[in-house]
């Protein structure tokens, strides 16, 4: 596996390795080392020098930095110039670039490749709100992908085998956020994200929020569960790989009941309020949840209880009995 060394002035190489562990999940092979403000160029060397020994394979390795021409990125040039026949540098690190990197790592296998690739995905996380404030070229683009995305097919047409292929099936109360648009995302491959509530569906704001959160590639979009239903039987989603979302299991039973066949249900965060428990640090339920996820279980439905894709999987049915047992020593 590439190894990755974050490098930055001041802190903000070791916050951005924070902050990509919370969306992606703990990750091997990557190192983090900043320059102090008492610090020089020795002493950013000699840490780079300490996370190169620490990776596990050191024949590819790809440092993504802070500034270009800043003294970060002048070090790592050194380490660079020795190995410029496979490693590499990428300048103007951002979080995009971050998880994108961490991704590619999946699929590709040389430092290089990756360099590349993640350029792209860097820029594109830069965006204005109001969109009027975007660079005319990006509006421009934009504009163009929605009235690609949304142009009409006929009613009755078949594509691929006429069945919606579900890559991933959540219950997340955030919905559609970081953990979900980088990390599973980028391990499940969807064209379109689907939220699937009858109370997001009418609300606007939210709709409008969830739409400007998918990924570059990725349309996102909120349907109420009868409409997902329908969905299910149209021929003209056959060529749709779609991640689902649900805001609670309750929502993801009605869509099931419904005819929506989803056979396995990652479980991965229901926020707490008055009458729920706390069953681990980002699971809370009361007896209704208790209740619908046996019947879930009953129909069939398999649990993947986890945050995001590196996390280990947690047994549902152990959770469920802690959950019961904190309800009933509510009452």
């Amino acid at each position: 596996m590439v190894g990755i060394i974050l490098a930055s002035h001041g802190g903000f190489a070791d916050g951005i390795f924070q902050s990509g562990e919370m969306i992606f999940g703990q990750q091997e092979n990557v190192a983090h080392v900043i320059l102090k403000p008492d610090e020089g160029p020795d002493d950013i060397y000699a840490k780079m020098e300490k996370a190169i020994e620490s990776l596990d394979d050191k024949e590819q390795v790809l440092f993504l930095v802070d500034l270009w021409g800043g003294t970060p990125f002048n070090q790592a040039s050194k380490f660079v110039e020795a190995h410029k026949d496979k490693w590499a540098i990428v300048a103007g690190m951002n979080l995009p670039m971050v998880i994108e990197a961490y991704a590619s790592r999946f699929s590709m296998e040389s430092a290089q490749e990756i360099a590349t690739h993640i350029v792209e995905t860097a820029k594109d996380g830069v965006k204005v709100m109001p969109e009027k404030l975007q660079p005319k070229e990006a509006v421009s683009m934009s504009a163009q992908e929605t009235s690609q995305s949304t142009g009409s097919i006929p009613e009755g047409t078949v594509l691929g085998d006429g069945h919606i292929k579900y890559v991933l099936a959540r219950i997340d109360s955030r919905l559609l956020h970081g953990q979900v648009a980088t990390g599973w995302t980028k391990t499940t491959n969807p064209t379109r994200i689907i939220v699937v509530s009858d109370n997001v569906a009418k609300d606007n704001l939210r709709k409008t929020m969830i739409s400007q959160a998918a990924p570059a590639g990725v349309k996102a979009n909120t349907v109420p569960i009868q409409k997902m239903i329908e969905v299910e039987k149209d021929p003209r989603f056959g060529d749709t790989r779609a991640l689902i979302l649900f805001e609670t299991p309750e929502d993801a039973l009605k869509a099931i009941q419904g005819g929506v066949k989803i056979n396995e249900l990652n479980v991965g965060s229901m926020a707490y309020s008055e009458g729920k428990v706390n069953v681990n640090q980002v699971l809370a339920m009361n007896q209704k949840d208790v209740d619908t996820f046996k019947q879930l279980k009953e129909l069939g439905v398999k649990f993947d209880v986890r945050k995001v894709p590196s996390s280990d999987r947690e047994d549902m049915d152990k959770l469920l009995s802690k959950a019961q047992q904190l309800i009933n020593e509510q009452k």
